[in-house]
């Protein structure tokens, strides 16, 4: 299994990451990427200027060396109804949007609370994954938010440095895997890289897909041309088609 997208990677821009987008599409290129998502944190991550990424990602051209160039952000979510840290007008310049729980900007409720805050940041119409489902420190009702994510045809992602570096991780994240199967869910595969040298690092995500028989149908990130058929839908979807 080759993914060619990476749909989750940070720059210097998200406060606390070690690489500027240069050096991540440069390594992306040598990967043989054919995307990549920048995804930069929003505002209320400590270290982040409000509102910068969505203005210098107006300036971005569309490809480097070889590699597409997609707008993105990783919103947090801020409260357990769902509600993110990004204004409507803001959400509506990136291409794709993470949700995530960060513990920076909001502390483990309980399973139900965490549970209704992926929900709910799932019905924004401007969401379009949710961020590492698979962190142990935010204990959800897996089949629920899987169920949900099949209910607004939205993805979850499958987030490479959970596997790597969030202990108590991979079971859970193998259990994800299985749920989306089970329901045909669709996935992002994203390294989650804050250094150049994790783009499109994907070896214990890949490993786990294909040991649970994950079909590569349901993977929006396998290539540029399944990626943009996604974003194709999300334009449909948000009206700015």
């Amino acid at each position: 299994m080759r993914l060619l997208v990476d749909t989750h990677t940070h720059t210097v821009v998200s406060g606390h990451a070690f690489s500027t987008l240069l050096e991540n599409l440069d390594f992306a290129a040598k990967r043989g990427l054919e995307g990549i998502v920048t995804s930069e944190h929003s505002e209320k991550v400590p270290g982040v200027q409000p509102n910068f990424t969505i203005r210098i990602q107006n300036c971005f051209p569309k490809k480097y060396n070889g590699v597409r160039i997609i707008k993105g952000a990783e919103v947090n979510i801020m409260d357990y109804s769902g509600q993110v840290d990004m204004k409507r007008e803001h959400l509506m310049v990136p291409d794709f949007v993470i949700a995530s729980l960060h513990d920076v900007t909001i502390s483990s409720g309980t399973k139900m609370e965490n549970t209704q805050a992926m929900i709910g940041a799932l019905q924004n119409p401007y969401i379009d994954i949710i961020g590492h489902p698979g962190n142990p420190q935010f204990e959800i009702d897996r089949e629920a938010v899987v169920q949900e994510a099949k209910r607004q045809n939205k993805l979850l992602e499958i987030n490479n440095h959970s596997f790597a570096f969030r202990k108590g991780s991979p079971s859970i994240c193998r259990e994800i895997i299985r749920l989306c199967k089970k329901h045909s869910v669709r996935i992002s595969v994203g390294s989650d890289a804050h250094v150049c040298f994790r783009v499109g690092y994907f070896d214990e995500a890949v490993e786990a897909l294909t040991d649970e028989g994950f079909p590569e149908e349901l993977i929006v990130s396998r290539s540029m041309q399944t990626f943009d058929e996604y974003l194709a839908e999300r334009k449909r979807r948000t009206g700015s088609a």
